[in-house]
């Protein structure tokens, strides 16, 4: 840690694969790192891109609160979605979860892989 960022590691979700902090937290903001969507209790994949983004957006959120924030703190989003073609589906959830808040701003891009051949990635950065 130094002075101006602090990690911030929570078990309600998935624990990071490699040298990266489930979050960083600055003055004022929080950065998360990019969540699949995995299962916390079981530690596999979702089956599916719905299930798998739904389960993403829940990790990312567990990691908020652990960092004193929420969902409706997002301010940016990214998606990577291994085939584009999975975007209305992902979106279809995607919009559920942000249902009822302004919604933050997202970029979305299609990537050639993701790590355990996942069909979704998301990250975020959040307000404290």
């Amino acid at each position: 840690m130094t002075a101006c960022r602090q990690a911030v590691t929570t078990g309600s979700a998935p624990s990071p694969s490699g040298p990266y902090s489930q979050a960083i937290v600055t003055d004022r903001l929080i950065f998360v790192s990019g969540q699949l969507g995995i299962h916390l209790e079981k530690g596999e994949l979702a089956d599916g891109i719905g299930e798998q983004t739904r389960r993403a957006l829940e990790n990312l959120v567990a990691i908020l609160e652990a960092c004193g924030s929420a969902a409706d703190r997002i301010v940016k989003v990214t998606v990577f979605l291994r085939d584009i073609a999975d975007f209305g589906d992902m979106n279809r959830v995607y919009s559920e979860f942000f249902k009822g808040t302004v919604p933050p701003a997202r970029t979305c891009v299609a990537v050639t892989g993701l790590p355990r051949n996942a069909r979704v990635e998301i990250e975020a950065v959040a307000c404290r």
